[in-house]
Order: C-alpha cells, then sequence, then structure tokens
C-alpha cells in the first residue's frame, strides 16, 4: 500500500484508469499495456507508468499489467469496495438533475440526502432520496455521518454553507458555485466551474484545431 502521498495529478487520473480496467473486465480481457492504457484512455504511456510506479511493481516487462489484478488493486486504493454516502445541497435545476443521476451502478458513490432552503421541499423524496430543511444540515450530517458534499446553492450562499459543512465535520466538498470557498486545510475542495470550462474548451477550439491558421 502507499505510504507516501502521491501527486494530485495522478490522484485525478486514477479513477479513468479503474474505469478502462472496469470495461476490459466486463470484456474478459485479461492483460493490457501501457500502450493500450494510453490509447484508451488518452494519456501517453510514460505518464501511466509514472503513475504506476508511485506504487511499486504493479506490471511485468514484457507481459503488460494483469486486468484483474489491477483492478482490484485500484478498488482498494479508491475506497471502490464499500459504499460512501453523499449529500447534495441546494435542489435546483443542477441539483435536482444530480439527483436523478445519483451515479447510478457507475461507482460506490449514492446519494443519499439533500437539503434545501426551499419550504415546500422540506421533508420530501426525490428521485428516492430524502430533502430535508436546511436548519436540519448540520445535525443530519453528523447523525448520518457523511463526510462528503455536493455544493449547488447560489453563490452568494456558498461561504455560508461551507461553514455550516465544516462545523458539521465535512471533509470534502464538490463545489459547483463561482465562489472559491475558504475552508480549513483539512477540508478538501474540488471547485467544478461550468462556464470556465466551457469557455476553456471555447478557445481550445478556436485556437488549436486542425483548421487554424497559424
Amino acid at each position: 500500500m502507499v505510504n507516501k502521498k502521491i501527486p494530485r495529478a495522478t490522484a485525478k487520473r486514477l479513477p479513468i484508469y479503474f474505469r478502462y480496467l472496469n470495461v476490459l473486465k466486463d470484456a474478459n480481457k485479461q492483460r493490457v499495456s501501457s500502450t493500450e492504457l494510453s490509447e484508451a484512455v488518452q494519456v501517453d504511456s510514460a505518464t501511466i507508468r509514472r503513475d504506476f510506479s508511485y506504487f511499486g511493481e504493479l506490471g511485468k516487462r514484457g507481459y503488460g499489467y494483469d486486468v484483474e489484478s489491477l483492478l482490484k488493486f485500484f478498488k482498494g486504493i479508491l475506497h471502490q469496495d464499500s459504499l460512501v454516502s453523499v449529500a447534495l445541497v441546494g435542489v435546483g435545476s443542477l441539483g435536482s438533475a444530480l439527483l436523478n443521476f445519483n451515479f447510478h451502478q457507475d461507482t460506490n458513490l449514492r446519494i443519499s440526502a439533500a437539503f434545501d432552503t426551499k419550504p415546500e421541499y422540506a421533508n420530501t423524496v426525490k428521485s428516492g432520496i430524502p430533502i430535508y430543511p436546511s436548519e436540519d444540515m448540520v445535525k443530519q450530517l453528523k447523525e448520518q455521518q457523511i463526510d462528503v458534499v455536493i455544493l449547488t446553492v447560489p453563490g452568494i450562499k456558498a461561504q455560508h454553507v461551507a461553514d455550516q459543512l465544516v462545523e458539521a465535520g465535512v471533509k470534502g466538498i464538490l463545489n459547483f458555485t463561482p465562489v472559491r470557498l475558504s475552508v480549513p486545510k483539512n477540508v478538501q475542495v474540488q471547485n467544478i466551474d461550468l462556464t470556465n470550462e466551457l469557455q476553456t474548451l471555447i478557445y481550445f477550439i478556436k485556437n488549436y484545431s486542425e483548421d487554424s491558421v497559424e
């Protein structure tokens, strides 16, 4: 098992590898090379080998990687062997879409509780998930021992809600708001800015496409 921290860039690629290994297993593929992985996940083979090297000898020269063994290893690293409960705060348009999606069967993640300030949502069930009033949030998060929260509230409320999440003992926030949250060092925040991602994509299309004029 890993006894040192790995680079964040490597950590972000691990779920991509894990997802493709599942595809290989479903196709009854027994082994795979770094070159084959590279072509499938669009990460160069040298980077894949370097990523894997942080975990010791996972493959064999001339053989590649055993799919089942590698899948089992990453399942443990990514804690895929047990169900992880996640909460959602903010049942607006985006929040409702996430509740409907609820990760399906793709991962061990499940949204098990949601919270919103709207009275009409309080103590109702949407897509099989109970929605609690916001004033019950801290209490429910503690009682249900939920460490991870998806935040989809309006930006003006984001920091206040984040403070409450910290009070509840939350360790990770997937932040869909445009606000950069101020949290203690022991709380991890992953920012998902859809507008920024779209603007970046459009920039790349216009400046890096094959038809672009140098």
